[in-house]
């Protein structure tokens, strides 16, 4: 096995590891809140994703999401704390909730298309309005997908987008 080859097993056995610490929290958490939901782990662009699903479309899980995604971006960072307990290290984990990211993802990609299309039509740069980290992420992946630059300006929790020519 090459080093490259044994450096990608250890990255992945770790964010397994960081996924099972995190599955074992949020069932505890589900538990303690008397909710239902079943935990999926996978792995996604080098970070631990963990997403708590129902089969049905659950009202419960709606309140762990929270008002514009902002309970779940709490609980994300607890999560990730309860990771740092256990591991020692900095946690980059990504928590969903009734596929609430997937879905924001979506919205978010369309939106830095649009705003690509805009830019490349007017030659003029584009200042959208503040994000969370995730979501300017998305956005920044989608302009530069589109062939424009972007970048990320203003303070915590203003910081926002502007969408260059």
């Amino acid at each position: 096995m090459t080093d490259t080859t044994a450096e990608g097993a250890d990255t992945l056995t770790r964010l397994e590891q960081e996924g099972e610490i995190a599955a074992d929290y949020l069932e505890g958490l589900l538990d303690i809140a008397d909710l239902d939901g079943d935990i999926d782990m996978d792995v996604e662009a080098d970070r631990a994703a963990v997403s708590i699903v129902s089969d049905v479309e659950s009202r419960d899980l709606q309140k762990l999401v929270g008002r514009d995604g902002e309970v779940l971006e709490a609980l994300q960072e607890l999560t990730r704390l309860a990771v740092h307990r256990e591991t020692g290290d900095r946690s980059r984990l990504m928590l969903d909730i009734a596929g609430y990211r997937a879905r924001k993802r979506d919205e978010l990609t369309e939106l830095g298309n649009r705003t690509a299309e805009e830019v490349k039509r007017t030659g003029e740069p584009v200042k959208l309005r503040p994000m969370t980290p995730f979501e300017r992420k998305v956005v920044h992946d989608a302009v530069a997908a589109a062939g424009l630059r972007s970048e990320s300006e203003g303070e915590e929790p203003q910081r926002c987008v502007v969408v260059l020519p």
